[in-house]
């Protein structure tokens, strides 16, 4: 987390347990991405916190690239991937199905265009103001461009599906961006995925609601 490494490690123990409570309750493979997200924000904090130990510290700098690049994959390359995949997979609805396809386009579109960024320029961490700010040195043209794709890959979904409480998960999310950007603009990456992770527990309780109208079908039937 943007905070300190005690609280990036508090958040990723937390998403661990939820994750894998939530795991618990699936009921079908197509499931499973959506109910692993809590367990990929809880490894990309554990990422974070360790970032956090050794930052300051010159004798880990190659610890510090590794936790650098890891935390950067998960934010800008596994989830606008992530995200659209697993509500595509649980979505039984045909035309919200091609338009989640469309989505996991645009989101592999932009996952691609990161990863040329990290492949190809250098990206380091500092913190500053007791934030951990991530500077490129690639000075993006297309930087607006991207940000909207990736906002549209991330969050579109949550509103397309009709799967219950997915659109409550997209608005929080979505909030936490606009707070994110306006008061947090220059650790935007950080702060945002900390409430994107701490928001992602609504993924138990959407996993948890599938799980009992199936166990409430196989009754009556």
């Amino acid at each position: 987390m943007c905070f300190s490494a005690g609280a990036s490690f508090t958040a990723g123990v937390l998403l661990t347990f939820t994750g894998t409570e939530t795991l618990r309750k699936v009921h079908k493979p197509s499931q499973i991405g959506f109910a692993s997200i809590p367990i990929f924000f809880g490894f990309q904090q554990f990422a974070e916190g360790v970032l956090w130990l050794v930052i300051a510290k010159p004798q880990f700098a190659g610890l510090q690239a590794v936790m650098t690049t890891i935390f950067l994959i998960m934010a800008q390359i596994v989830w606008p991937i992530l995200v659209p995949l697993s509500v595509l997979l649980m979505e039984r609805h045909k035309i919200r199905k091609r338009i989640l396809i469309f989505l996991l386009a645009v989101g592999a579109v932009v996952a691609l265009y990161s990863a040329y960024s990290l492949i190809f320029f250098h990206t380091h961490a500092e913190v500053s103001f007791l934030h951990i700010a991530y500077i490129s040195d690639y000075e993006d043209p297309f930087r607006l461009i991207a940000m909207a794709l990736y906002l549209i890959a991330t969050l579109a979904p949550f509103f397309v599906s009709s799967i219950k409480n997915t659109h409550i998960l997209g608005i929080i999310i979505g909030a936490s961006f606009i707070i994110s950007a306006v008061f947090f603009y220059t650790y935007l990456i950080s702060v945002w995925c900390f409430f994107a992770a701490v928001v992602s527990f609504i993924v138990f309780y959407t996993i948890r609601d599938e799980h009992k109208k199936m166990r409430l079908k196989t009754q009556v039937s």
